[in-house]
Order: C-alpha cells, then structure tokens, then sequence
C-alpha cells in the first residue's frame, strides 16, 4: 500500500446484513425476526422481569440457531479478517450482531455494540460469565449464588450500547469509516457516519443491498449482497487507499 494512504484508522460498522448470506435472519427485513416475534415480550428489561422463562427460552433457541451447523463466515467476514491482518494501520470492526463470525473469520479487532452470543451476565452482581448454558428462571448465579438473576449478555431495547467510549475513541483516530449491511435505522450506531465526517479527512463509505435513508451521509456507495462487494472493495483499499 502506498504510504500516502496510511491514516490513523478503519473503523468498520457491520450489522445484520453482512450475516444473512451466512443463513443468520436479519431482524428488520419484511421477513425478519421482529415481523415474527413481538419485541416487547422478548427484547425489554420489563419483559425479562415479567416473564423470565419466556424470554430466556426465546435466546436459548436464538443461540442454538447461531450454532447451527451450516451457521459459518462468509466471504464478507472473511474478507475483513483480510483487511486487518494486511494493513498496515489500526483496524476496528464495530458489530451490532451478537453472532461470533468476524472472530470465526479471524477478526481481532472487534467491538461488540450490542453484546455477544456466548456470554452471560447476573443482574444481581453484575458479572459476565462466558457460558453456553441455556438459561431458566433457576439458573444459579456462579459468583454470587443468587437464583434467577443470569441473562444473556446482549443489549436489550431501551439499554445502552456497549463499549461506547472505546468505538467513540476508535472513531476519532478512523480515516476511513465503513458501514456494511446496517439499515441506518437504529441509533446510536446510524449516528456514526455523521460523528466520523466532522473530520474534514475521514472518508465514508457505504456498502449495503441497497439504499438507506442515511445514505446522503456517505461519499461513496457500494450496494448488492455482501459477499459480492465487500472483497473487492477491500482489496481496492488495500491496493489504492481511498481518496483524501
């Protein structure tokens, strides 16, 4: 790579469209998860303290489903996972997906927005387990002992992202700012193009099955299924850089 092209930083935003080619449902599409389920009966704090069993049932299939057999990185991870082990600059890639498969793919650098599948957490005592146990209403809290205080460690709606100082970080040292898959829809994550351009030098990109409404935001846009444009797009930053 030219060394002209060298910034501080890639920060890479994926959401739930670079893991549909891996068979993981998206949850926003007109046939997505939250067209299946009501969100408020499985995705709440008030839903998990009004009935505990249905909730945890609903993430205890939801995990068996990211574990599936054919569940694997595609191209798309896997051509991230390329990206950070060949440029020479600093590479993070921030994840609304609770799914494990930029690590899969070889990722080191990733950042968990909304939590991870795998992990965990007692209301009680705040500790974070990584555990691939189903969960019920007796489950018994390893630290603590408490009964019935363990929850997967995912970002409900309503709570805080995860992380926040470390992505904010991440994003003032990024020269180019990259949005794979996301619907732009869901705050604070659609909020990161516009906190990367108040840097005159960062350039952003979108690239997505098609158009979204923060699609003004962006430089440059790059649309069809992730595995077809997310490769050659990061071979072209590795070969040319992008424009300063």
């Amino acid at each position: 790579m030219h060394q002209d092209f060298l910034p501080a930083g890639i920060v890479v935003l994926t959401g739930a469209g670079i893991s549909k080619e891996s068979g993981i449902d998206t949850f926003r599409d007109k046939d997505g998860l939250w067209n299946r389920v009501n969100l408020e009966e499985v995705a709440t704090i008030e839903a998990w303290h009004r009935d505990k069993k249905k909730v945890l049932d609903f993430y205890n299939d939801t995990r068996k489903m990211l574990r599936a057999a054919h569940i694997a990185p595609n191209a798309a991870h896997k051509a991230l996972a390329h990206l950070e082990q060949k440029y020479d600059g600093e590479v993070t890639i921030v994840t609304q997906n609770i799914d494990p498969l930029h690590e899969q793919a070889g990722s080191q650098n990733v950042i968990h927005m909304h939590g991870r599948d795998g992990e965990i957490r007692c209301m009680h005592c705040g500790t974070v387990f990584a555990s691939d146990i189903d969960l019920t209403p007796q489950s018994v809290c390893a630290n603590c002992k408490t009964v019935g205080e363990l929850r997967p460690n995912i970002v409900w709606f309503g709570e805080m992202p995860m992380h926040m100082d470390e992505i904010n970080a991440a994003l003032e040292r990024c020269g180019l700012f990259m949005a794979i898959g996301t619907s732009g829809e869901v705050y604070p994550a659609a909020g990161f193009v516009l906190q990367a351009r108040r840097r005159s030098h960062v350039y952003t990109v979108e690239l997505n099955l098609e158009p979204t409404d923060n699609q003004p935001l962006f430089q440059e846009h790059v649309y069809g299924p992730a595995t077809r444009i997310v490769p050659p797009y990061v071979e072209r930053v590795l070969k040319r850089g992008w424009p300063q």
